[in-house]
C-alpha cells in the first residue's frame, strides 16, 4: 500500500530539500530572530513597520520550514540506478525526436514532482511530456496535448540518468 501524500524524489532532489530546510533553520530562523529583536529597539510595536515585517518573514519562514519537513517525512527517494533502461522511469534521461515536420530532439530527465526545471532538462514525471513518456520504450510514439497544442514525439533514446 502507497502513501498517497508520497513524494518521489531523486537522490539529488532529497539532498537539495535537506540542504534548504539546515540553512531555513541554522541560518534564516537567527538572521530573522535579530531583525525582530532589532525591530523591537525602535519602540513603540502598534507602528514599528521593521517589526511588523519581520513577524511576517518569521511566518512565512516557518511556513516554508513545516513544508519542506512535511515534503521529506512523505519522500520515497527513487534511485536512478535502479532505473529500467528500456523504459522511461523517473531518474532515466529520455532523448525525445519532435514529429510532423517541426524536427529537432530534446533530452529531459525525468524527476520528482518538485525538482522539475524544463530550462535544465529536468521534467516532472507529473507534467504532461513526462505522463505521456512514463513506462514507454525506445521506438514508441506519444502523442501530447500541452496547453500550446499537441505535438507527438518518438522515444529515441533512455539511459539511467548520472
Amino acid at each position: 500500500m502507497t502513501d498517497k501524500n508520497q513524494e518521489l524524489v531523486t537522490p539529488e532532489g532529497l539532498t537539495k530539500l535537506q540542504d534548504e530546510l539546515k540553512h531555513l533553520t541554522e541560518v534564516r530562523r537567527k538572521e530573522v530572530a535579530d531583525r525582530i529583536r532589532t525591530a523591537r529597539e525602535f519602540g513603540d510595536l502598534s507602528e514599528n513597520s521593521e517589526y511588523d515585517d519581520a513577524k511576517n518573514e518569521q511566518g512565512l519562514l516557518e511556513r516554508r520550514i513545516m513544508e519542506i519537513q512535511r515534503r521529506l517525512r512523505h519522500a520515497k527517494v527513487v534511485d536512478p540506478s535502479e532505473a529500467s533502461s528500456d523504459s522511461v522511469d523517473l531518474g532515466t534521461r529520455v532523448t525525445l525526436r519532435v514529429l510532423g515536420g517541426k524536427g529537432g530532439e530534446r533530452v529531459f530527465e525525468i524527476v520528482g514532482s518538485n525538482e522539475s526545471d524544463p530550462a535544465s532538462g529536468k521534467l516532472s514525471h507529473a507534467s504532461p511530456v513526462g505522463k505521456a513518456v512514463l513506462r514507454r520504450k525506445v521506438g514508441e510514439k506519444v502523442m501530447v496535448a500541452t496547453p500550446r497544442g499537441s505535438t507527438e514525439y518518438e522515444i529515441v533514446n533512455v539511459e539511467a540518468a548520472s
